[in-house]
């Protein structure tokens, strides 16, 4: 049985005291919301806090409150992935990001598991998600007590794998994260919140609290979210497509088509993206951004499946998501 490790574990009530909580901790203290990840990490030996600050007792951060201007809706980082997914107006002005949200594990954790906490979810990898004897056995790797990547060991970098479900789905709607610091509190963009390397993996600095995510007002465009896995529940992705259109009539005037799951961080691909602006979504059109997404998409051995078939996939699933948007389009105007 894998147990955790001995811990100080403290409970403030607002964002303001936490962070003071964090100075006094330094490098020895790390946040938690759910605990869906950093417990289990804790028990791997791959993250080892001497103190624990929980942010679940924090009520302004499981709030979902309608934006100011621009802003259709700002859902607080503590909100549950459950609530998130079930909440009525994520789900009819913000579908893909409700379903990207009932995705995520089982029930039992996405009831405990948070909005905020899937974005910062840590890279995973093979070789690293693995126990302490595990790892050590293969004389560790460099995201965690080693100094070789297994994935690549020529690499002079971590290639562990992005894994979150709503990350490409925030990246590709465009929304906003608000961070608060010891000091002041700034608004990043979900494109400029992750990093591709798979141990910094986050723009966000250690003592920053993600407090809400701001999502955009609903301007005539559409989203959706497919996700491959081995098995129908609980796994992570292994592949995600996020796809964006934002229509002229019948006609694309915008797109944003984002990957998860291939890269360290949500991999957009603008030239699929720029394959459908100005077309009607046909099937050539399709065709072409799936082309263009399937080239940039190179899945290493750091998660399930076999990689020829992994990158293919990529081909069929971002077809589809357009697909599916174009079917949606049209269904809409023939009523």
């Amino acid at each position: 049985m894998l147990r955790l490790p001995a811990f100080t574990y403290l409970e403030p009530k607002s964002v303001r005291q936490a962070l003071r909580m964090k100075q006094d901790a330094g490098p020895d203290g790390m946040y938690v919301a759910g605990g869906t990840d950093l417990y289990p990490n804790m028990k791997r030996r791959h993250q080892e806090p001497k103190v624990v600050i929980s942010l679940a007792g924090i009520r302004a951060l499981s709030r979902i409150t309608g934006g100011k201007a621009g802003v259709e809706l700002s859902v607080g980082a503590g909100v549950t992935l459950t609530a998130l997914h079930t909440h009525a107006r994520v789900r009819k002005g913000h579908a893909a990001l409700a379903h990207a949200a009932e995705l995520v594990s089982t029930p039992l954790l996405r009831n405990m598991g948070t909005f905020g906490g899937n974005l910062c979810l840590d890279t995973r990898c093979n070789y690293y998600n693995q126990t302490y004897e595990w790892r050590k056995a293969i004389d560790f790797c460099m995201k965690k007590d080693g100094e070789i990547c297994w994935v690549a060991p020529s690499s002079p970098r971590c290639w562990a794998v992005q894994s979150s479900d709503t990350a490409p789905v925030a990246v590709a709607l465009g929304a906003e994260l608000v961070l608060a610091g010891p000091d002041d509190e700034r608004i990043v963009p979900a494109g400029s919140f992750f990093n591709d390397d798979g141990i910094r993996y986050l723009t966000k600095h250690p003592d920053e609290i993600v407090t809400e995510v701001r999502l955009p007002a609903t301007d005539d465009w559409d989203a959706t979210y497919w996700k491959l896995r081995r098995r129908g529940t609980f796994d992570f992705p292994v592949l995600g497509v996020a796809a964006w259109i934002r229509w002229d009539g019948s006609l694309v005037a915008d797109a944003r088509i984002v990957l998860g799951a291939v890269a360290s961080y949500p991999l957009p691909v603008p030239e699929a993206a720029r394959a459908v602006i100005g077309t009607s979504l046909d099937d050539d059109a399709i065709a072409a951004a799936a082309a263009a997404a399937f080239k940039p998409s190179k899945p290493m051995d750091n998660t399930d499946f076999g990689l020829a078939w992994r990158k293919e996939m990529t081909r069929v699933y971002v077809r589809g998501a357009l697909e599916e948007l174009r079917d949606r389009r049209r269904s809409r105007k023939a009523r």
